[in-house]
């Protein structure tokens, strides 16, 4: 492939995802910290919905991201809660991050109140999708140490109890677009390569 066929707005896209999947690596800690999901996951798949126009690449890339750095994350620092390569419900976490880019796709003319409406949308859409999944899996209750009951006070209990976690992947969302956008927004305006080809 000679350089002259490799499409400068799709590389600058791709830099910004890698950059997201490795920030979220470095950013490890314990799942239980204050700073549990307060990442820029989120955020990278509303800018890759965004930004990618080829329905392909727009999933294809911050999921391929996502995985990766799962992979790593769970090998590396989170082996004891592993389930094979990744973990127990990934399937509803993949299945809320792929909504995420859905939600990044109708963001057709990128301004603040878009950009902050699809993130809150994003960390609810997350929120439901993901825990959905944990009570279903029989999730822990944190304030019993038992299996979350299949019935409405262990629905109740698990939704009530991931709003930190819900509340961290929020502000992750907010500040985290804030950036990926208003950077790359920035950047079409200042080389012009970047912006999306009329054809």
């Amino acid at each position: 492939m000679s350089l002259q066929k490799i499409n400068p707005r799709t590389s600058v896209l791709l830099l910004f995802i890698i950059a997201t999947g490795m920030l979220r690596i470095m950013n490890c800690s314990t799942l239980l910290s204050p700073l549990a999901n307060f990442t820029p996951i989120g955020a990278m798949a509303l800018f890759g919905g965004t930004y990618f126009k080829s329905n392909w690449k727009s999933y294809f890339f911050p999921l391929v991201t996502l995985l990766a750095s799962d992979i790593v994350m769970m090998q590396l620092f989170y082996k004891q809660h592993s389930n094979g390569l990744l973990y127990s419900g990934w399937l509803w976490t993949y299945s809320a991050f792929a909504l995420m880019v859905l939600i990044g796709k109708y963001i057709k003319k990128v301004t603040f109140k878009n950009v902050l409406t699809a993130a809150v949308a994003a960390a609810l859409a997350h929120w439901l999708i993901t825990d959905f999944g944990v009570w279903l899996g029989g999730g822990l209750d944190i304030s019993t140490g038992t299996a979350l009951t299949k019935d409405w006070h262990g629905f109740v209990q698990c939704y009530l109890q991931a709003i930190p976690f819900l509340k961290n992947m929020l502000l992750g969302n907010v500040l985290y677009s804030g950036i990926l956008y208003g950077v790359f927004e920035v950047l079409q305006k200042r080389y012009p390569i970047l912006q999306p080809s009329i054809s």
